[in-house]
């Protein structure tokens, strides 16, 4: 009677795992039952569900497969098959919850299965292992959401866009060394942000393609004896092909690396982009208003209004950095094949999508209703000697070697200066005349902001006609590259 309670208490650990009473998919090999706290420690459930339909979609293949190559039958693959899609129904229509206290995502859909189809349902692991399936699941996962960042960003570009082609005569100081350097726009700058997300989306396009090839069908790390047809089962999920080493496949994480890298780098754009709006709606500057609906106000200053959700995506950059550095500490040293190290991939990896997912949201949403101080902006534009290096081009335009220009317009900066004017276009003509006899009156249309902004034609320049340019392309790129999920 004690061994029978025994074996009972022992079976009750096994399903446990699942959240019903079937046995752990590993259980056959063990006498004895984990540990609950055993249990609660290594199941992952809580991160892998997002996964459901991936694991569904994978197994379907899975199942079809196995009845094409005549390891199973034919009814068993259609009872499968069917079983697995109506398991997806029930989820997408929120009859069937999955069960928090399942192991894994894995273990619960065929529990599931079992529970619905009976004997059958247990032939769906054949020639498959944990291992190759989760990495199928990663792939399937990230090849189905990444093109939905990929949109997010191509909308962020749309909207800096939208307010660029409002602003391509709306004077800005460029800055170097946060000095004022030269004279530029609005349009100027929100386009140099869209370059930086343009390389984003394109960085997410080629990680994308080295997600494209199928690890099933490798198994715990060496294949399998059936005769599994793996191009069969990549052909119907849409991949480009099989993955080529078995070991390689059960093991690489490298597709999760890369992503979360891109995501990284997303990340810091947007983080730099804040800091510019934070800087630029303080009094000092007041370059930018943000609306209210994006601002936040003091508990005991009446009179604020903080800029904090431009400090918050700031803020998370370290998170999203944090999560890469898990990752590439995961990796580091872990020997070939599969460790359960690798189990620990998921949760930095969804925190970085979902953090840079939100964040350009919140973004585009937050700069989309800002309202842009065009004569504050403008003002930075005039004294500081920023139209300097356009007195040195007009000379090299008239024959002086550029170094010798150079020398001219820092004399006539140290003139200006010596005199307490607040820019050269200040000095008078004979002022100019001792710098060098070339400095003709042209020189005063010339030294205007407006004029430094639009003598400035060289491709990706400032000018209204090269911002025109640029808004076209980025317009044509989010036109071609918008994807569909």
């Amino acid at each position: 009677m004690h061994k029978t309670n025994e074996k009972k208490e022992s079976e009750a650990k096994h399903g446990a795992l699942t959240g019903d009473n079937h046995a752990a998919l590993w259980s056959g090999r063990f006498s004895e039952g984990p540990d609950a706290a055993a249990v609660a420690f290594e199941t992952s459930i809580h991160v892998d569900e997002r996964m459901a339909i991936d694991d569904i979609h994978g197994s379907i293949a899975h199942a079809s497969m196995l009845g094409e190559q005549k390891i199973i039958s034919k009814s068993e693959s259609r009872e499968i098959v069917n079983g697995l899609k109506s398991i997806e129904a029930d989820l997408k229509s929120g009859a069937l919850q999955i069960d928090s206290s399942a192991e894994d995502i894995h273990s619960f859909i065929e529990a599931v299965l079992t529970d619905r189809i009976g004997e059958p349902g247990k032939k769906l692991h054949t020639g498959r292992s944990r291992n190759d399936q989760i990495a199928l699941d990663e792939r399937l996962y990230l090849r189905r959401t990444v093109p939905r960042l990929q949109n997010e960003i191509l909308a962020l570009i749309q909207t800096l866009c939208k307010i660029a082609s409002r602003h391509t005569a709306s004077l800005l100081a460029g800055y170097t060394h946060m000095q004022r350097a030269q004279p530029g726009t609005l349009a100027q700058h929100l386009l140099a942000w869209s370059a930086m997300l343009v390389r984003d989306w394109e960085r997410l396009e080629d990680a994308l393609s080295r997600i494209q090839k199928s690890p099933l069908g490798s198994g715990a790390l060496q294949g399998s004896t059936l005769p599994l047809d793996r191009e069969s089962v990549a052909k119907k999920l849409g991949f480009s092909g099989a993955t080529e080493n078995s070991i390689d496949s059960v093991s690489d994480r490298d597709y999760c690396i890369e992503f979360t890298s891109c995501c990284a780098l997303l990340q810091s754009h947007l983080s730099r982009m804040c800091e510019e709006i934070v800087l630029w709606s303080t009094a000092e500057f007041s370059f930018v208003s943000l609306s209210e609906r994006w601002s936040t106000g003091s508990s005991i200053m009446p009179q604020k209004k903080n800029p904090d959700f431009a400090e918050l995506i700031r803020g998370r950059t370290g998170k999203v950095y944090g999560d890469l550095i898990s990752l590439l500490t995961m990796v580091k040293g872990l020997p070939l094949a599969y460790n359960r190290d690798l189990q620990e991939d998921k949760e930095p990896l969804f925190d970085a999508l979902d953090t840079v997912e939100a964040n350009v949201q919140v973004f585009g949403a937050m700069i989309s209703c800002a309202t842009w101080n065009v004569e504050k902006m403008a003002a930075s534009c005039t004294g500081g000697y920023a139209n300097a290096t356009d007195l040195a081009e007009y000379l090299v335009r008239k024959g002086l070697a550029f170094r010798t220009a150079h020398g001219v317009a820092a004399r006539a900066v140290r003139m200006a200066l010596d005199a307490g004017l607040s820019g050269i276009e200040e000095l008078c003509i004979e002022e100019f005349k001792q710098c060098s006899d070339l400095i003709e009156d042209d020189i005063y249309e010339l030294l205007k902001p407006l004029s430094c902004v639009e003598n400035r034609r060289t491709a990706g320049s400032p000018s209204s006609a090269s911002a025109e340019i640029q808004i076209k392309a980025l317009s044509e790129f989010c036109a071609s590259s918008k994807k569909r999920i």
